[in-house]
């Protein structure tokens, strides 16, 4: 399968040597209005591939996603000293308007895999400039915050996080919920495993944990500017789930018709994803507090997308 990634900076280079690693891409297709960065980001990748397995990597401009199966839009500006959060998502709105002409233009049949931050408005920004139905436009989400909690869950249990089933869900941001009362060891309830192998969740351990994944994005932007190699390996991961038509399980983004009694919010759920993009919207068992946090984060989300001006 063709992929093409759209704005080769770190999260979009990242997704493209995540992709190209995995094998999962027959052509890797790099495209980015610095035309230098592209090639430089193509030619350093295709350098990784003897090691990997083979995939044509290379720069290109619009015209080379022809036929490209997924598309990962990577591409937007940075706030400006002062800009409020409206302000930049108008101006990366005008920036998706012509990115996503484009892409539509050249490669109609493609899903479109939104990474671009804050994910949540701009997969709701992305469906509506596309015409797209919404389980083809598919925002990275929580994914990462998910596979965030999961590590942390493994690690204070002492088992592998492949073996910890547990979501977050809502928005990719500050309003996130942490899905404790769903959250399995293998089959086993999460505090009964814990009971059971000699390491108590307790509510310091909770904060911990919670604290960890909510807050992860801003220790690493404080030590190194940016975070990319956790969400490019998971946009591959979202990738390969496509072109495998694996109907995987994750928790990603898109427009959801109804979620805790408000309508139309792009935020994350627990959906499946195959060839066709999201094939199937799940509904989580939820507490109390949970519902209610849910409510919060996709009222918050709504709110935003609101006052938008497309």
């Amino acid at each position: 399968m063709k992929v093409g990634i759209v704005g080769a900076g770190m999260v979009g280079s990242a997704a493209g040597f995540a992709v190209a690693l995995t094998g999962e891409a027959s052509d890797l297709v790099l495209v980015d209005q610095n035309m230098a960065r592209a090639k430089a980001e193509a030619e350093d990748i295709a350098h990784a591939v003897p090691f990997a397995r083979q995939v044509i990597v290379r720069a290109g401009g619009y015209d080379d996603l022809k036929g490209a199966g997924v598309v990962i839009i990577a591409a937007g500006v940075s706030q400006k000293p002062g800009e409020t959060r409206l302000a930049l998502l108008a101006r990366n709105a005008e920036v998706f308007r012509a990115v996503i002409g484009e892409v539509r233009r050249t490669a109609p049949d493609a899903i479109l895999l939104i990474a671009t931050n804050p994910v949540d408005i701009m997969t709701d920004i992305a469906t509506r400039l596309s015409g797209l139905p919404p389980a083809r436009v598919i925002g990275s989400g929580t994914i990462l915050d998910t596979a965030r909690f999961r590590s942390l869950l493994g690690t204070h249990l002492g088992i592998s996080p492949h073996s910890v089933h547990a979501y977050v869900l809502g928005e990719h941001g500050d309003s996130e919920v942490l899905v404790w009362s769903g959250a399995r060891a293998g089959t086993v309830p999460i505090m009964s495993f814990a009971a059971q192998v000699g390491a108590p969740i307790t509510q310091d351990v909770r904060d911990k944990i919670d604290n960890g994944v909510r807050r992860a994005a801003y220790r690493i932007i404080e030590g190194k500017g940016a975070t990319w190699y956790g969400i490019g390996a998971g946009l591959a991961r979202v990738v390969r789930a496509i072109a495998g038509d694996e109907q995987a399980v994750f928790s990603v983004s898109m427009i959801t018709p109804e979620v805790e009694g408000l309508r139309d919010v792009a935020l994350s759920l627990p959906r499946v994803v195959g060839r066709a993009g999201v094939t199937a919207d799940l509904t989580p068992d939820l507490d109390a507090g949970e519902h209610e946090a849910l409510h919060r984060s996709a009222a918050l989300l709504k709110e935003t997308s609101d006052a938008l001006d497309l």
